[in-house]
Order: C-alpha cells, then structure tokens, then sequence
C-alpha cells in the first residue's frame, strides 16, 4: 500500500491495493475515495476539475480482477480485463461483448480501460453496457460485508449513479456464453474515438427462443428494451429460421424507441436519436437474424 501526496492538493492520498482482500478493505476505510483501474476516465475527470481528488485507491494490480474463467455455460470476467484482452480471447463466447470493445477509444485506451471501469462510471453512454443488458448478466460486487450479484438491468438508477455502496467495488460481471448471434451497433460524429450518440447491442437465443436488446445514450442510464424483445421473440421463425418480414423490422425498431428517454444535448437532439435508436435497433436485427441463418 503506497501514499503519494499530490503537489496540486495536498490532502490527496493514493493508495495502491496489491490484492483483492486488501482493495475491499481500503474501500471499506475510505468509503468516499475515487477507485483507479485503467484511468482512462477517472484521470479525464481529474485533470479537468470534474472529480475531487480527496483519495485514489489504484486496483489495477489486483490480480483477481485481471483474469476471466468459463463454468458451463458462464463466463465470469474480472473487473479489470481490459478490453484488449475481450476482444483477442473473447470474441467467440461473448461476440456481442467483444464487437462492442472494437469501438471504444483507441487501441491505447483499449489496453487500459476495462469493463468494471464501465459500470463503475455508470455513465449511459458506456460502449460496454448494453450488450452487458442484452445478454442478461450479472454484476459480482463486494465489500467488507460479503459478496452479493445483481443483475445488470438492475444495475444502474441514473446518470452516473448505481445500486453500489459506498464501501462495495465492482469484481466481476458473470454473462452467459452465446447460444446464438450478437450484434452491436453506435451512432457517432465519426467511426472512431467517439463517444455514442445512441448504441444498440442484440442477442438472439435460440435454445430460449428469447431475444436481448438494450439501448446505450438514448435514456439516463442503458435501458432493456422488454417490450421489443418480447414482440420479436413472439415473432421470429426460430425452428424454421425464415425471412425477416419487413413489418417486424419495422415495429421492432419502434419499440425500442419507444424504451428510449433521450434529451437534446451538444451530441444530438432527442428526436434524433429516438430515430437512430430505431434504425440500429432494425438493423442490429436483421444482421443477427442473418448470422443465425448461416450458423
């Protein structure tokens, strides 16, 4: 455990956890302090003034949070695997996941940011959210006082704000190993180093003959689409595997808007994403309909 004053605020401490038992109880001590894996929004935060600098507790040395395992058909992925690693050694058993990692920041920030940084944040417009929503997971979180799961649509009760402790930290999240084809689709300004404007992650579930979708930038924090879901599930020729008629496509992408929230900011107005809501969501459909065709 290392102390290292900051020259600019004095009182700041950083703390650097070398296990998992010793992060949850420098947590428990300092409920209030601001915790540091990848950094690559904390620092953001930091260096603009947005987030205090009372205390940093550094956790991205802990070795379990850096591993992932497979029991069945379950992945459960440390908090801190970066999302280099889910796109190299992920790719097949969490597609969705893994085309979702493809589009965050740059191949630097890929090496660093990581997936309990996403749901740390809290933001609705983290790349990794909804496919985590979509595919049903679950979030593995702990303290002092034990160790509880939530599940991910459960996750998030604003912006920037979730069902977390003060004393608890994100240590895994659990997602079930995909049955059927996933898709990820985000609007932005450029196909790059961008944040989304609106996102839209789908899994297909032939074994449940059930089907996943949840919206990222379009609401105060990731939202499920059940009633899109719902309807498509109903919908879809799961043991026939024909045409997507053109009317679903269309009545899908309405509901998903219809699940939306959004608002008029710098990035786009609300009507306009309630749109491209629609459109990805049509989309994201169609592609994961084809890809289980040829499966």
């Amino acid at each position: 455990m290392t102390d290292l004053p900051s020259a600019e605020s004095p009182g700041a401490e950083f703390r650097r956890a070398a296990d998992l038992r010793e992060a949850i109880e420098l947590k428990a001590a300092y409920p209030q302090a601001t915790l540091l894996a990848g950094g690559t929004d904390v620092m953001v935060g930091l260096n603009f003034g947005h987030r205090p600098a009372s205390t940093l507790i550094d956790i991205s040395r802990v070795p379990e949070l850096r591993e992932w395992s497979r029991d069945g058909d379950t992945i459960t992925l440390g908090a801190g695997v970066p999302y280099t690693r889910i796109v190299e050694e992920l790719g097949a058993e969490l597609p969705g996941l893994a085309r979702a990692a493809r589009t965050i920041g740059s191949a630097q920030i890929r090496n660093r940011a990581t997936v309990g940084g996403n749901l740390g944040t809290a933001s609705p417009a983290g790349d990794a959210l909804p496919p985590l929503l979509s595919a049903r997971a679950s979030v593995e979180v702990a303290s002092v006082r034990g160790t509880r799961t939530v599940p991910a649509r459960e996750f998030f009760t604003g912006p920037g704000r979730s069902v977390l402790a003060a004393d608890e930290i994100v240590t895994a999240v659990r997602v079930p190993v995909a049955t059927g084809a996933e898709q990820f689709a985000k609007l932005g300004p450029r196909n790059a180093m961008v944040i989304a404007v609106a996102s839209v992650a789908l899994t297909l579930d032939p074994a449940r003959r059930r089907v996943g979708c949840a919206v990222g930038s379009a609401a105060p924090t990731p939202v499920a689409a059940a009633e899109a879901e719902e309807f498509a599930a109903a919908e879809l020729d799961w043991p026939g595997g024909g045409a997507l008629p053109g009317r679903v496509r269309i009545r899908f992408g309405e509901l998903v808007a219809r699940a939306t929230a959004p608002i008029d900011d710098v990035r786009g107005s609300a009507g306009y994403r309630r749109h491209a809501v629609a459109v990805l969501a049509r989309r994201t459909l169609a592609w994961a309909w084809q890809e289980q065709q040829r499966s």
